[in-house]
């Protein structure tokens, strides 16, 4: 990672503008400090990518927000909202005019995202070939590497980015609860209950209806305990596997099997990022 992101502070003087690839579920979470040199300098399109797994309005607000950010474009992606390459290259268009840009017959964007976002798939789609290695682990893309978008525009493919200390603990765990961190790099348990007390506090009746659980339940030890009756996930002695519930609450939920989630607030996000979390759905004059 950290000679991906050399090699990247490298292209600043070669590019036009940045793609940055974001989660529609967490934007702000998945929105990568190291790149704020580049977003301080040159144009930015934002893509908020797995839209299909995220709250509809919620995305919505999140793209009116970021739309209004100086030498700012939002787009939607997903598999109901199929980005293609025209939308990308007009948005760049608009956003660099020729005589801003280097004088270069084809113009250059930068694509990234941190690990799992989806870049490379995005990419391929863009492209309508597979020009990027696609996966559900982190980190599949290791090399630079530049794809045509268009006559007039070329797009450079970079690794995936994550930024060496993540502070704030809250961004941290959402991370880990969409997939972008290692399993191997994290405790799944861990992980898995703090997803528990999330979806508790923002969606528990999705809870209910997809484990059965009771309503009213206040702690994820109860989420935990009841997933595990209800679906067998026991140790030796019938009592609960937590390790095994961790891992099925935190594969259906990256999976869209709980519904369309978002764990972000778009009116609170840049204020208060700790708070961000707690309530998506509440709009400015319910707080």
């Amino acid at each position: 990672m950290h000679k991906a992101s050399k090699e990247l502070a490298k292209l600043a003087d070669r590019i036009d503008g940045l793609i940055e690839v974001l989660d529609a579920r967490t934007p702000r979470a998945s929105m990568n400090p190291r790149l704020q040199f580049l977003r301080d300098t040159k144009p930015v399109i934002l893509i908020l990518n797995k839209a299909d797994l995220a709250d509809a309005e919620i995305t919505q607000r999140w793209q009116k927000l970021l739309n209004q950010q100086e030498r700012c474009a939002c787009l939607v992606n997903g598999r109901d909202t199929h980005l293609q390459a025209r939308q990308i290259a007009a948005a760049a268009t608009r956003l660099t005019p020729k005589a801003e840009s280097n004088r270069r017959k084809r113009r250059q964007l930068a694509i990234a995202g941190i690990p799992n976002v989806g870049k490379s798939s995005l990419l391929n789609l863009l492209c309508q070939r597979k020009v990027a290695k696609t996966g559900n682990e982190p980190a599949v893309t290791q090399a630079m590497q530049p794809v045509k978008l268009d006559d007039d525009w070329t797009l450079i493919d970079t690794p995936g980015l994550l930024w060496p200390k993540l502070e704030d603990q809250h961004q941290a765990y959402l991370l880990a609860m969409t997939g972008t961190i290692r399993q191997t790099a994290l405790d799944i348990e861990d992980a898995g209950w703090y997803a528990a007390e999330v979806l508790l506090n923002l969606y528990p009746e999705r809870l209910s209806e997809r484990y059965g659980l009771p309503a009213g339940l206040t702690s994820a030890e109860a989420v935990f305990e009841g997933i595990a009756a209800g679906r067998g996930a026991l140790s030796r002695g019938g009592r609960p596997d937590f390790n095994k519930v961790a891992e099925l609450l935190l594969n259906e939920l990256r999976s869209g099997k709980l519904g369309r989630l978002s764990f972000e607030n778009p009116d609170q996000a840049f204020a208060n990022p700790e708070q961000a979390i707690e309530s998506p759905h509440q709009a400015p004059e319910e707080r």
